[in-house]
């Protein structure tokens, strides 16, 4: 079933939406939530979550693209999780990209004063464009859907040396752009 059809049935309530949606991007989905968790019990309760998170979104708002919306919604919810998990023990791989960025990204009240989320996600969106796919592709597995990046190496042909060195690269590429943005 194409995207515009599965988003009609969530218009019209319809229950098979949520069966057509984890039939289309559940492995997507789970990708996300494990790659964050690394604990199948967990992720597949954010997949409910995500779920029903969509179909409260949905009516009041028709996504563009049904992928990016499912995956920030189990991105969220998957770092609500692993943020509450945290009190027991970290995970180290999602802990490590997120103080990779740290370096580049301002903390939240700078970001505040500065403007607001969606504006830091366009400048951030304007910067990824200008970078060659491959590149764009490695930092939005990387920070986005948290690879590893041993896997990221396997996947894309490189040593992980190159691909830390890619990534160290554009995280201070992408510093200066948001200084140049006035961040």
């Amino acid at each position: 079933m194409d995207d515009p059809e599965i988003i009609d049935l969530y218009w019209e309530r319809s229950e098979d939406a949520i069966t057509e949606t984890d039939a289309k991007y559940k492995g997507l989905c789970m990708h996300v939530a494990n790659n964050i968790l690394h604990d199948r019990q967990d992720a597949e309760e954010c997949l409910n979550d995500t779920y029903l998170a969509v179909w409260k979104a949905i009516p009041s708002k028709r996504p563009k693209y049904l992928p990016a919306f499912l995956c920030r919604i189990m991105r969220n919810i998957a770092l609500k999780r692993c943020e509450h998990n945290s009190a027991k023990k970290r995970n180290p791989e999602v802990m490590l990209s997120l103080d990779e960025l740290d370096e580049c990204i301002p903390s939240t009240e700078d970001v505040e004063a500065a403007c607001d989320a969606a504006e830091l996600g366009r400048i951030i969106s304007s910067f990824l464009r200008q970078q060659h796919k491959r590149s764009r592709m490695i930092f939005l597995r990387r920070y986005w859907y948290f690879d590893p990046q041993s896997k990221l190496a396997e996947d894309f042909g490189m040593t992980e040396n190159a691909v830390k060195q890619l990534l160290f690269r554009m995280r201070g590429q992408l510093k200066e752009y948001l200084e140049k943005e006035g961040l």
